[in-house]
């Protein structure tokens, strides 16, 4: 339940407060703490604690920094992003779950419109702004599926009543002031010039769009940035302006020379608000191709499982647009080959005349395993025909290499030199230092027409990476390599100690062999050792030992481990169980639930490796 304030003007006064004594981490982090999130309550017992504390005489960075976290990963919300939400909902005379705010300025009508597309609704938009608040119209209905319909008046006033779907008014309006109301209209956009958008969502009868709108936001978008959260809450709450943050055109070239150096790429990079964000683009980008390419032919859509939970939902999200589109599960570690199960997945899309589009995580999450290069670049550009003895389309590969950033799969001294070959990184990882969540793309050479088809995508959804993004990549890219290096011998030596301890546990990590081919992780999985006279028993037994080490870690140091979903951050050392973080919206059986570690460059591996063996005499293991 929401703790109310008297009046607007008071809670100008307590946010005002709030932006005071702000915690550096809510501006500057990418993850927060865990020990005090639930996923249940997102938002929602923040601001229900944060309202309390408003309450109270005792404001401090100490007490908010103690708050639960909003959220576990900024992309899809946070700190600043719910406070803001909170503020606008309190100006409007709504909940606070009906403000919802946006980096890109048009993914909030796209969200609505993807919403009544899949439950055969009406979306009607009408806009006061100069322009239309959509690019690209033709593309978003002949692509996505999408029906359009826009509509330029004066005001809000001016819309009319419609029996059927969802009435949308877009607009660009004071932030600080309630939003004109008509009651024909059920949702607003208000597009802020400088720093993305905010709905209002009027109508509380459609729950759904609160839900499902959310639901974008966590997988093709993203929440607006804490720096530019924090810019608009100060212009509501302090009146005060702040220049939007620029991108020198030197820092801009930075960042595309690193990724191109990274990656072997000589084609020009693309830099989205987040990993997922140029991940969608990517995907939409290769289904338009395959449309226009291959007319009527089936598109199979071939991944793991298991992989991250946000690119397997994304995929099986964009497939639900298109009948004509097919998810293929490429089973990839656990005792599974990547290549011999591309082999079958890749000789099935021929059986079927379909276009195969591949997407996997070089090395493997939380498995940690690489598949043999030269077999896979055979498997991939090996010469297959359809039923009828026509030559089967080739395959596009797209890879995650968020684990190994550094490796150039796209040179021209690649071993998949051949295949249309699309890389794509978080940037929150390595490329930030877990600083900002900006996520990029590069092809190789073959690859070179698909680029322009995913900018489309990009620019269509308003997705780019935002200036300070760009800015926090150029100042961090430079050093990734070195720090690649660093953390890969942090992860190699707390490795060989838990298996010089502990021989009997299972450990995925990359062999010396992988690299020496440049596979430099350093993150690594392990299941404990344990007891049990039935499978399940040994199971369940390794499940509760598994979180028993993460907890015996985390609070026996917690200035040196956190439990975190992310990993490549400048300091510490990382600790989550895939199966309850990552792999959220994973199939259960489908579900690893491992101790992946994460190290980073400056980690106190002798602190550790002390600490593991205490744990592993506590619990007898030794």
């Amino acid at each position: 339940m929401e703790v109310k304030l008297n009046s607007i003007e008071k809670c100008f006064d307590a946010v005002s407060k709030v932006l005071e004594n702000l915690p550096a981490s809510w501006v500057d982090l990418t993850t927060h703490r865990l020990d005090v999130y639930n996923e249940a309550q997102a938002k929602s017992q923040f601001l229900e604690q944060l309202q309390a504390l408003l309450l109270s005489t005792d404001l401090s960075a100490a007490t908010l920094e103690a708050l639960p976290t909003a959220y576990d990963y900024i992309r899809l919300g946070h700190q600043l992003s719910s406070i803001l939400e909170w503020v606008l909902a309190q100006i409007n005379g709504v909940s606070s779950d009906q403000a919802i705010t946006f980096t890109s300025k048009i993914m909030p009508v796209l969200a609505i419109i993807r919403n009544n597309t899949l439950s055969g609704q009406q979306t009607h938009i009408y806009y006061n702004t100069e322009s239309s608040p959509l690019i690209d119209v033709p593309r978003l209905e002949e692509i996505y599926g999408y029906n359009v319909q826009l509509n330029q008046v004066a005001d809000a006033s001016k819309v009319p009543a419609h029996s059927d779907g969802t009435v949308i008014f877009v607009t660009q309006a004071s932030y600080k002031t309630p939003l004109t109301v008509n009651a024909n209209v059920d949702v607003t956009v208000n597009i802020h010039s400088h720093y993305g958008s905010a709905m209002i969502i009027h109508n509380a009868d459609k729950a759904d769009v609160v839900k499902n709108v959310q639901h974008v936001r966590r997988r093709e978008t993203i929440a607006m940035t804490p720096p530019n959260a924090l810019n608009v809450l100060h212009e509501i709450v302090n009146n005060k302006q702040t220049a939007p943050a620029q991108c020198k055109a030197e820092d801009e070239i930075s960042v595309h020379d690193c990724i191109k150096h990274n990656t072997g790429s000589s084609i020009a990079p693309l830099v989205a608000s987040s990993g997922l964000s140029i991940q969608y683009a990517i995907l939409m980008g290769l289904v338009e191709n395959a449309m226009t390419q291959y007319p009527g032919k089936a598109i199979k859509i071939i991944l793991p499982p298991n992989c991250y939970g946000g690119t397997n939902d994304q995929a099986r999200r964009i497939a639900d647009l298109n009948a004509n589109i097919e998810i293929v599960d490429l089973p990839v570690d656990g005792g599974q080959d990547l290549v011999s199960s591309l082999d079958v997945a890749l000789k099935a899309s021929a059986d079927s005349d379909s276009v195969p589009l591949v997407l996997a995580e070089i090395p493997t999450n939380p498995r940690v395993e690489v598949p043999n290069m030269t077999n896979l670049a055979a498997v991939l550009s090996a010469s297959r025909t359809t039923p009828a003895n026509a030559v089967a389309v080739d395959p596009v590969f797209i890879v995650d290499q968020t684990f190994c950033p550094n490796v150039k799969i796209l040179g021209l001294d690649s071993e998949l030199v051949k295949t249309k070959l699309v890389s794509f990184s978080s940037g929150s990882k390595f490329p930030s230092g877990g600083r900002c969540i900006a996520g990029y793309c590069a092809v190789n050479d073959a690859a070179q027409a698909l680029q322009t088809i995913i900018s489309k995508h990009l620019t269509l959804t308003d997705n780019s990476a935002v200036a300070h993004q760009l800015n926090t990549l150029a100042e961090n890219m430079p050093s990734m390599p070195a720090r690649i290096t660093k953390a890969y011998h942090n992860a190699r030596q707390f490795v060989e100690h838990i298996h010089s301890v502990l021989p009997q546990a299972k450990i995925n990590f990359v062999s010396a062999a992988l690299a020496e081919q440049g596979f430099t992780p350093s993150v690594f999985s392990l299941d404990l050792p344990c007891v049990g006279e039935t499978a399940a028993q040994r199971e369940e037994n390794q499940r509760v030992l598994n979180k028993k080490l993460i907890d015996f870690m985390i609070d026996l140091y917690p200035g040196d481990s956190k439990y975190c979903v992310s990993y490549g951050q400048l300091k510490g050392c990382y600790w989550t169980i895939p199966a309850t973080s990552t792999q959220g919206t994973t199939k259960e059986g489908d579900k690893d639930y491992v101790v992946r570690v994460a190290m980073s460059p400056a980690s106190d591996v002798a602190k550790l490796s002390q600490s593991f063996s205490d744990f592993c005499r506590n619990e007898n293991l030794i």
